[in-house]
């Protein structure tokens, strides 16, 4: 990282640098390690006081920071750890990563020098932020009952004495543990079932968790049921449009739904998908004039706000949409499958006799030998971005993602009913392995 900074800014013209670190085992000593390497190459560097949110540290490279490192591994496991860098707002694009991981095989081992590193608490600044975008004081006041609120043991509960201090919310696995509990911090449904257990104890308006860096969202309704991403969005892209602060393109992961393919249709907004990752969504912020991005992983950003999923910023977002919907979010997903349909997403990820490094060779092999239908639907479109997304006349679809780097491949599908989205990733598996 050192090496990389210093060849980008080889002269007076340094950015100031922020780091911050979320609650693994020797992050905090990770993070402090690389501030005095930063700072013994002369460049001004401040150091977390506190473990911190990796939305937090986007958002201080908007705030007089030109570049923002996390020490996390996000989701993962408690037996890995990583960095994430920031940039304008977001995560750095790829090209930027790229380049810093050229230098992983040239680095030079260097000791650091021993200098006092300026040590602030970025809380404040992370807390206004969110403030400025709801008002948590207010609309925790008026919630109907409570909302339980599970940080899976991340770095988000260092923020939530002041964002969610309210007799209204129920915190769960708030404490430090750097094992997470025994499982990874990843919001999924597997992973969630106390945050089940206490929507239903409590009879709770809605459950939400955060991962472990807390930029990723997760939503269980007041019946107890997990919601997809592919549900979770729509729900959140409806509201924006009944309050009319929904102009602009619709951006989502090739991996998301149909359903808010759907809406924009129905409100005559632009659509585009994008690769797999957050990081292409920011672009697309970015770049053009984006209403809603939204990525199968959890990830939510709209106008407005930093072109950065924040899972702090998406939980009190969807508390606000309760309290000026006056209704659950059983009732108000009941309207959307009213208006626009079912939604049955499944992923499923399968090991495969080899590695494919190829993606898109491996769309195009696949691709020649689809039949003209599947499921007894018409295929109407074949998407090649990140694997192959098949898409039917009726708008079910099915994505093959290989991994890449190991004998794994990701897939994806979307129908009308469990037993349809099940059928469709079997046959995905036959048209990969036809044995």
């Amino acid at each position: 990282m050192s090496d990389y900074l210093s060849h980008k800014h080889p002269r007076a013209d340094k950015p100031n640098i922020a780091i911050g670190y979320d609650r693994r085992f020797m992050s905090d000593l990770f993070a402090r390690t690389m501030a005095e390497i930063i700072s013994a190459n002369g460049f001004s560097v401040t150091l977390s006081s506190t473990p911190l949110a990796t939305p937090a540290v986007s958002l201080l490279t908007v705030k007089g920071y030109g570049i923002g490192v996390v020490v996390t591994a996000s989701h993962n496991n408690h037996y890995y750890n990583g960095i994430k860098v920031k940039q304008n707002g977001r995560s750095a694009p790829p090209a930027v990563t790229a380049e810093i991981e050229n230098y992983i095989a040239k680095a030079v081992p260097m000791k650091p020098n021993g200098a006092a590193i300026p040590v602030k608490d970025f809380r404040p600044a992370y807390t206004d932020y969110l403030n400025s975008k709801v008002q948590s004081s207010k609309v925790q006041a008026k919630l109907p009952r409570p909302v339980v609120i599970d940080f899976m043991y991340g770095v988000g509960a260092e923020t939530a004495g002041t964002v969610f201090n309210s007799r209204n919310v129920i915190k769960i696995r708030e404490r430090h543990d750097p094992l997470f509990g025994g499982i990874s911090p990843e919001p999924v449904e597997k992973n969630l079932g106390e945050l089940v257990a206490a929507v239903k104890k409590h009879k709770a308006l809605f459950g939400v968790a955060l991962d472990g860096d807390a930029d990723r969202f997760a939503l269980v309704s007041d019946k107890g049921q997990y919601m997809t991403p592919c549900q979770t969005a729509p729900l959140m892209l409806e509201y924006l449009l009944s309050k009319g602060q929904c102009k602009g393109k619709i951006v989502q992961a090739v991996s998301m739904g149909y359903l808010t393919k759907r809406i924009a249709r129905a409100a005559n907004l632009p659509f585009e998908e994008t690769p797999v990752g957050f990081k292409y969504i920011a672009e697309k912020m970015l770049a053009g004039d984006v209403a809603f991005g939204v990525e199968e992983s959890g990830g939510y950003a709209w106008k407005g706000n930093l072109p950065e999923r924040d899972g702090a910023l998406t939980a009190l977002f969807v508390m606000e949409m309760a309290v000026k919907t006056g209704k659950t979010i059983s009732a108000l997903y009941s309207e959307i499958e009213k208006k626009y349909g079912k939604s049955c997403f499944i992923r499923r990820d399968f090991k495969i006799e080899k590695s494919i490094p190829n993606k898109h060779s491996f769309a195009v092999k696949i691709k020649k030998k689809l039949p003209k239908l599947l499921l007894g639907h018409k295929i109407t479109e074949t998407n090649t971005i990140d694997g192959l997304k098949i898409v039917l006349a009726n708008d079910w679809w099915v994505l093959m993602r290989p991994s890449g780097t190991e004998p794994l491949l990701r897939t994806y599908a979307e129908t009308d009913s469990q037993e349809n989205t099940r059928k469709f990733l079997d046959l995905a598996r036959k048209l990969v392995e036809p044995k």
